[in-house]
């Protein structure tokens, strides 16, 4: 019940795909900055990722995610490789920026 309000605590398609990435993954906020287009594997719903230690390995993640990561990326006019990037002049997100977007979601939740 509470994922549920989490995810419409999420305002635009970014925050929802971002949301479902690392809910489904289970991945780290500095494993997700660093993720490019070119690491999905769409055909499989995976990702690699470089973890700790800079050691990759492949996540994978559900149905709801992919819909939601490829209607962000749909919506993206520039060519950034990577897939969470900031809306001016996109570039890489930074970790600050991941975590104020995660902690605003938390936010509305907690103000329910």
């Amino acid at each position: 019940m509470e994922i549920e309000h989490l995810r419409e605590a999420c305002c635009s398609t970014k925050e929802k795909a971002l949301f479902e990435f690392m809910f489904s993954t289970g991945c780290r906020i500095g494993e997700v900055v660093t993720l490019d287009r070119g690491r999905i594997n769409w055909s499989n719903r995976s990702a690699v990722i470089r973890g700790k230690g800079d050691k990759e390995q492949e996540v994978y993640f559900n149905i709801r995610c992919e819909i939601w990561l490829k209607r962000y990326l749909d919506n993206r006019v520039d060519r950034n490789p990577a897939i969470f990037v900031t809306e001016r002049d996109p570039h890489q997100m930074s970790i600050a920026t991941m975590r104020y977007i995660i902690k605003r979601i938390s936010k509305c939740f907690w103000r329910r």
